[in-house]
């Protein structure tokens, strides 16, 4: 599902503590969807080995402290839906718009009392186009996002949820069989545990995006099933308040994914996921669950990678067993045996030589489901390993190294295109292509073709 974007996209807390503390609106799983297909938005991260970020330009609020108006100005992705004068036609029309969407809303058993009731006075929210299309000259390395995200004030909060909601946890995870952990660490990194929800109007939201801009296919459908939710009375308007993309409640549910993994495990009759607990854990666990979720099975190890490693295999595509990494040389950085030699991984290193490698499982790839971002999955289950008592990272991370600006990434792919290496169109977007570009542009100068984009690389680039 769902900056960091599924960004983002896509989830609304990476948004709200991007902008706090990071001068940035990254998005978390609906946000992901926004951007890509499938079921998220551009997170929070905006997926850190890739670049990409819906990250808003930073704008003076009103003179009331009111959020900040539509810029006026072409969006940064050049899609011709996202110029400004696209935008105000698009605007000019959008009442036509939402009316047109009456017959859909018809065949979804929404009545027209309540379809007009839930979309009497919206007007667009323009404001979103500048968030959707933004493109920050800076994005944060992998362990100051790390440093944020897993902190010591957000592990005490955890630990108090946990035990305070046990009875609820406790059911869940022999509902489900997913781990506890997991669900604590998904509710703290995307809401500080209900504290940074966000406070958009989710209805107004998703119509604005449903009939303005590059998404509108996608955004219908949320926009909709938003009205759907309502009609079914699962939610009250006032609960569904969210992220610029649709994002709501505190683990960040889309409404497509809401109406794909809600459940009511009290029985009341709503399932809510806003205020109601045992409806946000259950929820949340099924939704892992039906993306595959194993339940006992970690979402992966930190690893020591040995001198002279060939780092051509650390790429998602070269699934192996452990026995197999094994045979290559790898070890677990805190010294304890495997569980099970035969699970598969892949082998992921954020930060190539210089910093730890990671064996990634199953449980890892579903949280990618829950938002596709390596850095917002290494985080969960990181903070989730914390949650159960476990130990920071043994291996340091390259801190020395300064991350490339927008306009470096862009010309590191341009000079690797230059040379042959990279097939693709440069965008300033580091994704599996760049990094299997650099590996091989790397491997060519007799350098350990580890595919980290440093600056060192760069003037290697450059020819100085």
């Amino acid at each position: 599902m769902g900056l960091l974007e599924r960004v983002t996209s896509n989830r609304t807390g990476a948004i709200l503590i991007a902008a706090a503390l990071l001068c940035s609106s990254g998005q978390s799983q609906a946000q992901s969807q926004a951007q890509s297909s499938g079921n998220g938005v551009s997170n929070f991260f905006g997926n850190i080995f890739s670049g990409q970020k819906a990250v808003a330009q930073q704008a003076t609020p009103g003179p009331d402290g009111s959020p900040p108006p539509w810029s006026g100005e072409d969006g940064a992705s050049g899609h011709p839906l996202m110029t400004a004068s696209a935008i105000r036609q698009a605007a000019a029309n959008f009442q036509n718009c939402i009316a047109s969407m009456w017959p859909d809303a018809a065949r979804r058993n929404i009545t027209q009392q309540n379809f007009e009731r839930f979309t009497a006075g919206l007007e667009p929210d323009l404001r979103i186009m500048d968030l959707m299309d933004s493109q920050p000259e800076f994005t944060k390395a992998i362990w100051d996002y790390l440093d944020i995200l897993v902190n010591d004030n957000r592990l005490a909060k955890g630990s108090e949820i946990l035990a305070q909601y046990k009875p609820q946890f406790d059911a869940v995870e022999k509902a489900y069989g997913v781990d506890r952990y997991i669900i604590a660490s998904i509710w703290g990194i995307e809401s500080n545990y209900s504290t940074q929800v966000g406070d958009r109007n989710v209805v107004r939201s998703t119509a604005t995006l449903a009939c303005i801009g590059r998404r509108q296919a996608y955004f219908k459908d949320e926009f909709l099933t938003a009205i759907e939710i309502l009609n079914r009375g699962d939610l009250r308007p006032e609960q569904m308040r969210g992220s610029w993309a649709g994002a709501f409640g505190p683990t960040q549910f889309m409404p497509t994914a809401f109406k794909r993994y809600a459940v009511d495990a009290d029985g009341d009759g709503r399932r809510d996921v806003v205020d109601n607990v045992a409806d946000l854990i259950a929820s949340t666990a099924n939704n892992l669950k039906k993306d595959g979720w194993q339940t006992s099975r970690s979402w992966g190890y930190e690893v020591v990678l040995p001198e002279g490693f060939n780092f051509m295999l650390a790429d998602k595509s070269k699934a192996m067993t452990i026995a197999q990494w094994q045979s290559q040389g790898l070890k677990r950085a805190d010294g304890k045996p495997f569980p099970d030699t035969t699970e598969r991984a892949y082998l992921l290193a954020p930060a190539g030589m210089q910093g730890p490698g990671f064996l990634m499982l199953q449980n890892f790839r579903v949280i990618m489901k829950y938002n596709p971002a390596e850095a917002y999955a290494l985080a969960i289950g990181h903070f989730a390993d914390r949650l159960r008592g476990g130990p920071p990272f043994v291996q340091p991370w390259p801190r020395q190294e300064r991350v490339l600006s927008r306009a470096e990434r862009l010309e590191l792919q341009q000079l690797l295109a230059q040379r042959g290496f990279y097939k693709g169109t440069p965008d300033g977007q580091f994704g599996g292509q760049t990094r299997e570009a650099l590996r091989s542009f790397q491997a060519s100068i007799g350098a350990p073709a580890d595919g980290f984009a440093s600056s060192d690389v760069l003037e290697r680039l450059r020819g100085r």
